[in-house]
């Protein structure tokens, strides 16, 4: 029986409905709390590449988590797909709806997205629901995040919804099937139990609500929190001058030599409401950096957020006022069997640096400059000494853009990517792995009134025979500035051979290497670009040293005449 009320939208009071709304961001926050803590993979444990929401008995997102905002936007997709697959009347309590397929509500294969219903007294009431990023789940490339794909299938296991548990069992034939297609079986098989859990932990802390409220009351609150989070979005958009704003970018390559592939944003602001076209965008490519609709949505919904207020409780409401057009057969809403393992990873971030650059034009007190643009996503994969498997995945740090109101941060996770790097301690300790070196690079943010943030340089020695894959971006096209701030510098790849005299080989930001034992790959992330006129700064910094040179002048008359 579902929990849908015809005569939901009765009035409750703002006290009530501010309690339910921190309430039910707490659900999420404490189910993400369950799956980093319980968690096997150091990718999950560690730098936290995982997103929790919770949704309501319609399959409507009610709350999330602050965690990636990659996953948070295309999360809606899968629930949606979860549903169809399993209506309410196929489910039962202690179920639990897994899913990946990109075409199907997923975003890439390394993402397993698992959906829960929430049963109060028999009665359907909520559905929680999380995505993880497992470290490798089969495919061509060891970390499933290759850059030589062409298709879907070279990608790894492909699931469509599918029932991970059943009347609170697991289905031992699904968890058979991913192990068999995975190099690390027991640490997915960890994985997908710490995702059972943090769901099972949101549905106890929703059936409390339920328990204190009632269904009815607290039905009635959801529904209101979604309209009060679309009204502060329209009223939010209101603010912006009505009109129509463009902007390109480009992605260098799909890692198949095709190069320079525009991605391109239409803005257009109406009222309280706004369109984002992405006509003219580059066709869908061989490569794997095709990116689905529901990525293309995420980071799009992201980028609004941004440049409005991003206090704006997240929910269903707030995404309201938006509407997106994404051809289809493009690289931002490609046709199936297209490679996509770096369109959520790479794409995702060129929306967004599109977004946000059309509303620069509108409203550039409130944009930020180019950002690096980039995840610079590397795995290595192989055997360790005693000849078992590994698969390791991660991200890097790179610079943040400059805003009105100051300099970018240095060698942080931007945009789609709020992760964290593995600490180098863990890193040598869980894979033949180990850090030689890692450090900002300096000058590599772009000069403005407010300087870009710096990229990082983090080189990675092999303790064993590995193959290595690189998937990154923004080595050819630079961050951009804004409003007169220059653009940060670009990214470079290198490996240096333990068999050869130490000299560096720059290699493709796009490809995959076979190394030997002490290879080193290092890797070195973009800056982003400057915000107003660098002789802004100069003059900042002139009429600074004149202000300290006074002071230090005045505090020693001052000491001069005490002494007197």
């Amino acid at each position: 029986m579902s929990g849908d009320r015809s005569d939901a939208g009765e009035a409750v009071d703002p006290v009530t409905l501010e309690v339910v709304r921190n309430a039910c961001a707490a659900v999420c926050e404490e189910m993400n709390a369950t799956l980093v803590r319980t968690s096997y993979s150091p990718n999950i444990k560690e730098r936290k590449d995982c997103s929790c929401a919770l949704f309501d008995a319609n399959g409507t997102l009610v709350s999330q988590a602050e965690n990636l905002p990659v996953h948070l936007g295309a999360m809606p997709f899968s629930v949606a797909a979860a549903l169809e697959a399993f209506p309410p009347a196929d489910l039962e309590p202690g179920d639990a709806v897994l899913l990946n397929d990109p075409y199907e509500g997923g975003a890439h294969l390394p993402d397993l997205t698992l959906v829960s219903p929430v049963f109060h007294d028999g009665t359907l009431v909520a559905f929680t629901a999380n995505r993880a990023h497992h470290a490798d789940v089969g495919g061509a490339t060891a970390g499933s995040v290759g850059a030589d794909s062409t298709e879907i299938y070279q990608e790894g296991l492909r699931i469509p919804p599918v029932k991970l548990r059943e009347g609170g069992a697991p289905n031992a034939a699904v968890y058979d099937l991913i192990e068999r297609n995975v190099r690390t079986p027991e640490e997915r098989r960890g994985d997908l139990r710490a995702q059972v859990a943090a769901n099972e932990t949101g549905a106890e802390r929703f059936e409390e609500l339920v328990d204190r409220y009632g269904f009815d009351t607290l039905s009635d609150a959801l529904t209101e929190i979604q309209d009060y989070s679309e009204r502060r979005m329209r009223a939010e958009l209101a603010e912006i001058p009505d009109g129509e704003y463009r902007f390109e970018d480009a992605l260098d390559d799909d890692g198949r030599g095709n190069e320079d592939l525009p991605v391109v944003a239409r803005v257009t602001v109406d009222g309280d409401s706004v369109l984002v076209d992405f006509d003219g965008t580059a066709p869908q490519t061989e490569g794997p950096i095709n990116a689905v609709a529901a990525v293309t949505a995420s980071a799009t919904y992201y980028a609004v957020r941004a440049v409005t207020d991003p206090d704006i409780p997240p929910n269903a409401g707030c995404y309201r006022p938006i509407e997106i057009d994404a051809p289809s057969g493009t690289v931002v809403n490609p046709d199936p069997p297209a490679a996509v393992v770096g369109g959520n990873l790479e794409t995702s971030q060129r929306v967004t640096d599109v977004v946000l650059g059309a509303f620069a034009q509108a409203v550039p007190e409130r944009a930020v400059a180019g950002c690096q643009g980039t995840m610079n996503n590397v795995t290595f994969g192989g055997a360790d000494e005693s000849g078992e498997p590994f698969a390791f995945y991660e991200t890097q740090a790179g610079g943040f853009g400059a805003h009105a109101a100051g300099d970018g941060m240095d060698a942080v996770h931007v945009h789609m990517s709020n992760t964290l790097n593995t600490p180098a301690e863990v890193l040598e300790t869980a894979y033949p792995l180990r850090v030689r070196r890692y450090a900002l690079r300096p000058d590599t943010g772009g000069a403005g009134e407010y300087r870009g943030g710096l990229g990082l340089r983090r080189d990675i020695e092999v303790r064993t025979d590995a193959v290595c894959s690189l998937l990154a971006d923004r080595q050819r096209h630079a961050p951009y500035g804004l409003e007169g701030g220059e653009p940060g510098a670009t990214g470079e790849t290198f490996v240096v051979r333990q068999s050869g005299d130490g000299a560096e080989e720059r290699v493709d930001g796009k490809s995959t290497h076979e190394l030997d034992a002490g290879d080193v790959v290092s890797l070195r992330t973009p800056g982003a670009g400057g915000y107003g006129d660098p002789a802004e700064r100069d003059a900042m910094a002139i009429e600074r040293d004149l202000r300290l040179e006074k002071l230090t002048a005045d505090a020693a008359r001052e000491s001069y005449d005490h002494e007197e």
